[in-house]
């Protein structure tokens, strides 16, 4: 790295941020929920759980019919 690129940004770096007249800053907590996971996949718990349910059955009854032989 050249010592241009190290100070490339002196000229502007201590200035203030730059604020709008027209549009007022966002709240945090706002700004954060644009960032918040969000559920992709709706109904994808719940196909997993009955994925899972139908798995047990499925082994429970294997298990029953070794039982009975």
């Amino acid at each position: 790295m050249s010592l241009k690129d190290l100070h490339q940004y002196d000229d502007i770096i201590h200035l203030p941020h730059p604020t709008s007249k027209k549009h007022p800053r966002m709240a945090a907590i706002d700004r954060a929920a644009q960032f918040s996971p969000f559920a992709a996949l709706t109904g994808y718990e719940q196909a997993l759980e009955v994925t899972k349910e139908q798995a047990i059955d499925r082994v429970e009854n294997e298990v029953e019919t070794e039982e009975c032989f």
